[in-house]
């Protein structure tokens, strides 16, 4: 279960990475830094918090599949909604509800602290491996 969400967090950072260098090329071309706070979260939470999330499932056994899948499906979802509540709220595109905005944002950032929280739990169920190097 760690190698497959190992694999899955990893791809995810790879796509927030390509993402934040985007909006970090164009805000730097346009000298619009309207959406520094979303860059910056894209590229904090979304490239670099999941991708060591990602490691960690690499290096580790856990043992409880539950809570690794528990805590990549709320990084993921968590990440994303997070950074594109922001920019909705930031940027009100679409002439989006701004309340709409607001909850999205909050929903989403509420789901990514929640998958911090189970990631704590996650490192106190690591399996013993071979030389004692976990415990």
């Amino acid at each position: 279960m760690e190698n497959k969400w190992s694999l899955r967090l990893i791809r995810l950072a790879a796509i927030f990475g390509l993402l934040g260098a985007i909006i970090g090329s164009d805000m730097a071309g346009s000298g619009n830094y309207q959406i520094r706070p979303v860059h910056a979260h894209i590229l904090v939470v979304g490239w670099l918090s999941i991708f060591v999330w990602g490691l960690f499932y690499r290096m580790f056994k856990i043992k409880s599949s539950k809570l690794v899948a528990a805590q990549g499906w709320t990084a993921g979802i968590g990440a994303v909604g997070l950074t594109a509540g922001m920019w909705l709220h930031l940027v009100k595109p679409f002439e989006i509800n701004e309340t709409f905005a607001l909850i999205f944002y909050i929903v989403g950032g509420t789901i990514l602290l929640i998958s911090f929280v189970i990631f704590i739990i996650v490192t106190f169920m690591i399996e013993p491996v071979k030389g004692g190097q976990a415990s």
